[in-house]
């Protein structure tokens, strides 16, 4: 799956460039149902690879674009809330199917019935198509971006999903107007300069917001959740209390329950302190973990070599140093959960410009799948031959993470999509912030106040009020 989601997400801009943003996810959609009926119907290995790799298409363009498609609908106040709203959605999923897939378990008779059928493993494969066909049918309802219509020249249709997200269906009110203007400015600039293709990426101006993107996703890989995620069973068999099954569920909730403050706050505390702080924190609990285990825990082998994924386990008579790793293992999640989980997939989607936004994201989102894909292959090793040590990597990989994000990503927080050109040109190191407010509140201000005139398209094909402007222009009184 890993693989189908890199290819995927690499594939993701031709459709989203193309056929729109809504069509590229009702695309993925389809990818999603014929794969998940492929593995539920599966006779065999090969046939259950291609319903992964089918599948995996599908991740692939949905976590590029719908990201992409949240970032251009969402008002800048609360940009980072709606785009946060994936991450949620994927702990949600990864939850529902964690109880789908215990409760399937028990079906003929338990797991530990020789005879038992395929049913445990048809059901949970097979369930997955009803959130496939739910997306399918949704989409039909949303509108598509207004950013991609204005690439298209499709003003008219522009400026009216503009007007009914942002204005209540008024065509005539500032914060529309203001906003059309913005997009129409930014996209005459980017046309000047004759680069939306993959070309346009290499421009260094852009080159460096693609590195960042691509490492953003890449650091959120290497931070070790998704390790936490995979091998929280194993891992839990390490510390010899209580039962692992029980013990992974309740981190699967805490995911749920603490990507719930960034949601709400991401958009007041800012990108910025949410990815340094999040580094720092899960830097300092591996590094705690690997100490207990490294102080507490001793060799342990078993006939089945690596394949068994443990080769460490605490000794016995030190309960509370593996109740001490449990809870750490918590608060890892916790800590991910609040800052990295949605930032992770806020930052990338908002920083590059309107004509190459989409094959921008689709690198930084191959970045992610292919480290996913990576760390697939290399932890059971790690696990088996490093065993404690693992965490100090880690560790040191969110080490390397703060001090990257610390130079390179500035705030983004409170700005409009057009205004980032601004915030990464402006030669002003990341550190020392960015000054506040935004360009399009002053706009608004403006056009509000009737000291700007803000030209909008004639609607002739829709059949909508012209608005009151012709031509962009500042009344004679502001002069």
């Amino acid at each position: 799956m890993p693989l189908g989601s890199f290819l995927g997400a690499l594939c993701s801009s031709f459709l989203a460039d193309k056929y729109s943003r809504k069509t590229a996810i009702q695309v993925a959609s389809i990818f999603w149902i014929v794969g998940s009926a492929l593995q539920a119907a599966a006779d065999g290995i090969p046939i259950l690879v291609i319903g992964r790799f089918v599948a995996g298409i599908c991740v692939g363009i949905a976590s590029s674009i719908v990201p992409v498609y949240q970032a251009e609908i969402a008002p800048k106040e609360i940009r980072g809330r709606v785009v946060s709203l994936q991450q949620w959605a994927i702990t949600w999923g990864i939850l529902i199917q964690y109880f789908i897939q215990v409760g399937a378990s028990f079906t003929g008779g338990g797991p530990d019935n020789p005879e038992q059928g395929s049913a445990a493993f048809r059901i949970p494969w097979g369930v997955q198509i009803v959130p496939g066909a739910i997306l399918f049918v949704g989409m039909t309802f949303f509108p598509k971006s207004p950013r991609w219509l204005a690439t298209k020249d499709r003003w008219e249709e522009a400026i009216m999903v503009l007007a009914n997200l942002h204005g209540n269906g008024d065509v005539n009110h500032p914060k529309v107007l203001a906003e059309y203007q913005e997009i129409e400015e930014a996209l005459r600039f980017e046309r000047e300069e004759a680069k939306s293709d993959f070309k346009a990426l290499m421009e260094p101006r852009i080159f460096k917001r693609v590195i960042l993107g691509m490492s953003i996703q890449m650091w959120s890989q290497l931070s070790g959740m998704n390790v936490m995620m995979y091998y929280i069973v194993y891992i839990m068999e390490t510390t010899g209390t209580g039962s692992p099954v029980l013990q992974a569920s309740i981190q699967y909730v805490l995911n749920v329950l603490l990507t719930l403050p960034a949601i709400l706050y991401l958009d007041k505390w800012g990108r910025r302190p949410s990815l340094l702080l999040g580094s720092f924190g899960m830097m300092s609990l591996l590094l705690i973990v690997g100490a207990l285990e490294a102080l507490y825990g001793e060799p342990y082998y078993t006939s089945k070599g690596p394949l068994s994924a443990l080769s460490w386990k605490l000794q016995d008579g030190h309960d509370d140093a593996g109740k001490a790793i449990i809870a750490l293992s918590y608060l890892f999640v916790c800590t991910f959960a609040v800052t990295w989980g949605p930032t992770s997939w806020t930052y990338p989607s908002e920083i590059f410009p309107t004509q190459v936004r989409a094959k921008a994201v689709s690198l930084a989102t191959a970045s992610n799948w292919l480290w996913n894909c990576a760390l697939a292959f290399a932890v059971p090793p790690l696990l088996w031959y490093i065993n404690w040590r693992m965490y100090v990597v880690f560790a040191a990989f969110n080490g390397a993470a703060f001090v990257h994000m610390f130079l390179t990503a500035p705030e983004t927080k409170g700005k409009t999509l057009e205004e980032m050109n601004d915030v990464f040109d402006s030669g002003r190191p990341a550190w020392k912030g960015v000054p506040k407010g935004s360009r399009l509140d002053a706009l608004q201000q403006e056009i509000a106040d009737g000291n700007l005139k803000v030209a909008g398209p004639t609607f002739t094909s829709l059949e909508k009020e012209e608005p009151r402007f012709s031509h962009s222009e500042r009344s004679a009184d502001s002069v």
